[in-house]
């Protein structure tokens, strides 16, 4: 049996900010059910139960929303009540992506205490941070994210800086990379904004578009391949996972590995489904409710939705790039109709035709 990694989602997609850019929004719009309330203690004990009975080596519980602090600190105490009730003896994972506007010395110190790791939603400066992530009134995010980062760090907690890259973003990264460093923000990642599914691309204030994110990935390239020739770490998942790929090792980001592989993403009722970008009904695989963790496995792998997206683009077949590039993520290819080739291809093209070489010095 595998190492069992499973994304849930508390709260489903409620959430205590307004971004403007919200995927998980655009998504509950689109659904039958638009919120599926808060997990009971009865559904967690069955995904904890079930999906401890099944992992071999390691079980990762990762919470996501919305903003999965909501659910309060007692969830998460209930959490670790049940992972120590039916713990085998294989290694646990506990991992958090929050705002974190809800971060107080309390919260902090628990995090520290049972060894969560905490990923902190920060799009970059103050300007670029608060053009996108305001609370409910419509002010800006910026200033209580910085103390909630306060927070972790005087407790100790492992954390990380997870950055949308929206158009604001990418036209200022030379100034969101040099602040990072300064704040000494080693682990960061970046993922590309979405646009809401099957709407034209690029129309939004904070559309990304594939000039502005090819130009972001060479300026963002520049600056950490100068740091890491230099001997200064700095962690980049993205640059990470190209690294691997070209030393013949397999992705550990979903989006890399040129075709989807199915995952648990766990709503708030137990419903499981493959991706995160696509927690539509069509695509449902099960509830650990009711259902085993077979049984949700082999829904899982058998769902339409793997195999649609094992239709690549015909441009990507006769591509030289495509043993790095691999196509991208299905939700980049995907018009809300088709898939088609990757909306940031030209993007890709302009970087890996770029950086190829560097990256190889950084293999041999």
């Amino acid at each position: 049996m595998p190492p069992v990694y499973l994304l849930i989602k508390p709260v489903s997609g409620r959430c205590n900010l307004r971004c403007s850019y919200c995927f998980y929004c655009d998504i509950m719009s689109k659904r039958e059910r638009r919120d599926y309330g808060s997990m009971s203690s009865s559904t967690l004990e069955a995904i904890v139960s079930k999906a401890l009975a099944h992992a071999e080596h390691s079980c990762t519980f990762a919470f996501q929303g919305g903003e999965p602090m909501l659910a309060g600190l007692s969830f998460y105490k209930t959490l670790l009540k049940l992972q120590n009730r039916y713990n085998p003896g294989v290694k646990i994972v506990n991992i958090i992506q929050t705002n974190g506007y809800l971060i107080d010395d309390e919260w902090a110190s628990f995090f520290a205490k049972n060894h969560f790791l905490v990923g902190i939603s920060l799009d970059g400066t103050k300007e670029v941070h608060d053009a996108n992530r305001i609370n409910k009134k419509g002010g800006g995010t910026f200033e209580k994210v910085m103390t909630s980062i306060e927070k972790l760090k005087a407790h100790l907690v492992e954390y990380n800086i997870l950055t949308v890259v929206t158009a604001q973003a990418a036209k200022n990264i030379n100034e969101i990379y040099t602040f990072y460093k300064r704040s000494g923000f080693i682990y960061q990642q970046y993922i590309p904004c979405l646009d809401p599914l099957g709407e034209i691309k690029g129309q939004k204030s904070y559309s990304l578009t594939p000039e502005l994110y090819g130009q972001f990935l060479m300026k963002l390239f520049d600056l950490w391949y100068k740091d890491m020739s230099s001997g200064n770490f700095i962690y980049n998942r993205y640059f990470e996972n190209i690294v691997g790929i070209l030393k013949g090792y397999k992705p550990e980001s979903c989006g890399m590995t040129g075709h989807c592989i199915g995952q648990f993403v766990i709503e708030a009722d137990g419903s499981v489904y493959p991706c995160d970008f696509y927690v539509f009904e069509k695509y449902r695989s099960g509830n650990f409710a009711t259902d085993s963790f077979e049984e949700i496995q082999k829904q899982v792998e058998k769902n339409i939705f793997i195999d649609e997206s094992l239709l690549a683009a015909v441009e990507c077949e006769a591509c030289s790039l495509k043993f790095v590039c691999r196509g991208g993520c299905r939700r980049d290819r995907d018009t809300g109709t088709q898939l088609e080739r990757n909306y940031y291809c030209s993007a890709y093209r302009a970087f890996f035709s770029y950086a190829i070489d560097r990256f190889m010095t950084l293999v041999r």
